[in-house]
């Protein structure tokens, strides 16, 4: 199954070279380009991509106002893309917004091509990319902004969680990957996708990236905690 994109960026050179080398991909086809988020939600509202490679800053509208439209789109509209934001810095004060707007995870424009193509696959597939300097940012936020707390968030873990799904959200939030979890909890790797699954119905959450959000807005876990 091909997986369409469409690549928004205000610097040409970057649409230019990312359409060029996700194109060259068997499976991937670019199916429009923008350079800025007002123009990019456009061309996503004519093409209906799989993914939407969306930079950070830009003129007219950035990246953050665009994301948020295309994943809370107006009554009428009902295709809502993978949105993956294109990052210079893996400490950009966008990324804790652009997670709970519901963007699928971040990719640094420097990253090696092989590293944009699978991140364009991974997001397509429905999983979230959510890399440990990523989490290690949204903790820092947390830490920073120490927003509310959810209200909802302790009843929902003692109603809705097991003590085995509630270990399993808590090693998500610290930024472990499912192996990891599998050898901290002495699981089989396909054992922690199920409660990953699992957790991620119960509470009504779309991927590994609002599990983060959520452990933390709870309560669950702390900022600074080990």
């Amino acid at each position: 199954m091909t997986i369409k994109v469409i690549i928004v960026d205000d610097q040409a050179m970057v649409r230019a070279g990312f359409a060029a080398l996700l194109a060259a991909q068997s499976d991937i086809d670019v199916v429009g380009e923008a350079p800025d988020g007002r123009e990019g939600v456009r061309v996503s509202r004519r093409t209906h991509p799989d993914v939407v490679l969306m930079d950070v800053r830009m003129p007219e509208m950035d990246g953050l106002a665009a994301a948020r439209q295309l994943l809370d789109p107006p009554r009428g509209v009902t295709h809502r893309p993978k949105v993956l934001m294109l990052t210079t810095f893996d400490v950009d004060d966008y990324v804790y917004e652009a997670l709970r707007a519901g963007a699928s995870g971040f990719l640094l424009k420097d990253a090696p091509p092989a590293d944009l193509i699978s991140a364009v696959r991974v997001v397509a597939a429905g999983e979230a990319l959510l890399a440990p300097s990523v989490t290690r940012r949204l903790i820092a936020d947390f830490a920073r902004q120490r927003p509310a707390p959810r209200r909802d968030g302790p009843a929902l873990l003692r109603g809705q969680l097991t003590p085995r799904e509630t270990e399993v959200l808590e090693l998500i939030a610290r930024g472990l990957s499912n192996q990891e979890i599998a050898e901290s909890l002495v699981l089989a790797e396909q054992t922690v996708k199920t409660h990953i699954g699992r957790v991620l119905a119960k509470l009504g959450l779309r991927d590994r990236a609002q599990a983060v959000i959520f452990a933390y807005e709870s309560g669950l876990v702390t900022p600074g905690a080990q």
